[in-house]
């Protein structure tokens, strides 16, 4: 079985990752969507932080990587996938993506979206308060994989 785990991923978080590693004890292959987002004014662009996640999953056999634009659905139909992981941290998240699985199924019958929780440790972390930090200097090492704090470094 192989799911879709998909996000803008800007950066790719320790929580991205705690979610990732989830999915895999579920699925035999997970396909890790790297979204270009453009109306998301991304910090990052789609081909460093593809870079990025590469440098943090190295190279597992079952881990596919693409980055991609447009929507989604249509992502999913391409790779013929039935199954799509989602990381939630709070019931913000949950609601959510609980709008957006209406969305999916309209286009996706037969769609079923996994909602994982956030491990504890990980629950308050977000790309968007990462990228403030990292912008005014502050240490981002707790929040992200090393891979990434020295992607970051070398740029």
């Amino acid at each position: 079985m192989t799911a879709v785990f998909p996000g803008t991923f800007d950066p790719f978080t320790k929580g991205h990752l705690d979610i990732l590693k989830r999915a895999q004890k579920i699925f035999n292959n997970v396909t890790i969507a790297i979204c270009a987002s453009p109306s998301k004014h991304t910090y990052f662009s789609l081909e460093q932080r593809v870079e990025m996640v590469k440098k943090c999953v190295g190279n597992d056999e079952n881990i596919e990587i693409i980055g991609f634009s447009g929507l989604l659905v249509d992502l999913l139909k391409d790779k013929k996938a039935l199954y799509l992981v989602r990381g939630v941290r709070n019931t913000l998240d949950c609601e959510y993506e609980l709008e957006l699985t209406g969305m999916y199924r309209d286009f996706l019958p037969d769609l079923e979206i996994i909602m994982l929780p956030t491990s504890h440790e990980y629950s308050y972390i977000s790309s968007s308060l990462i990228r403030e930090i990292h912008k005014h200097g502050g240490d981002i090492s707790r929040y992200v994989p090393d891979e990434i704090v020295e992607y970051i470094k070398q740029q």
